[in-house]
């Protein structure tokens, strides 16, 4: 009994003889490592790249159940990724189509295809070459939001953008 005393004893003295010198924890999400001495925030991500698609545009757009045409919301997110790609002309990019849960797998496969290929499409007629713009589907299998509600199934039809490399 005296052992196990002087063991949670010695626990708890080592526990409180850890000072926080800086007046802050080592429990947040930034990092400095990258920071140059007198900066005010994170460096910007490079032109070009997926951190800069997204900081500046985002990279995805949704769908309506069981559709795949691009609505006016998602055309206008359309539109400014091709204003991106024409401002980084050696990016190439993955279109990734994805649907919610419901429905068969072929089903979702499919419907997944047709998204990316609609996005593909829209991005060749506004001047984007198509070499540039690959496809792929992953139906239900890669869901954003995890969840069997309208809400969730919303941010599982969608369409993603990926730059390549």
């Amino acid at each position: 009994m005296r052992f196990t005393s002087a063991i949670v004893l010695s626990l708890f003295l080592a526990a409180c003889s850890t000072s926080d010198q800086g007046g802050s924890s080592n429990t947040g999400t930034g990092s400095t490592a990258n920071t140059p001495a007198g900066s005010t925030g994170p460096a910007a991500p490079a032109p070009g790249s997926q951190a800069e698609l997204n900081q500046t545009i985002g990279d995805r757009v949704f769908f309506d159940t069981d559709r795949y045409n691009i609505d006016a919301t998602a055309n206008a997110t359309v539109q400014a990724w091709a204003k991106w790609l024409a401002r980084n002309p050696n990016v190439t990019v993955m279109i990734e189509g994805h649907a919610d849960e419901r429905g068969t797998r072929d089903y979702n496969f499919a419907l997944g295809a047709r998204r990316s290929h609609a996005v593909k499409e829209a991005l060749q007629h506004l001047g984007i070459a198509g070499n540039r713009i690959e496809t792929t589907t992953f139906g239900k299998e890669r869901p954003a939001v995890l969840g069997s509600t309208p809400a969730a199934w919303a941010k599982n039809r969608r369409a993603v953008m990926v730059v390549a490399g």
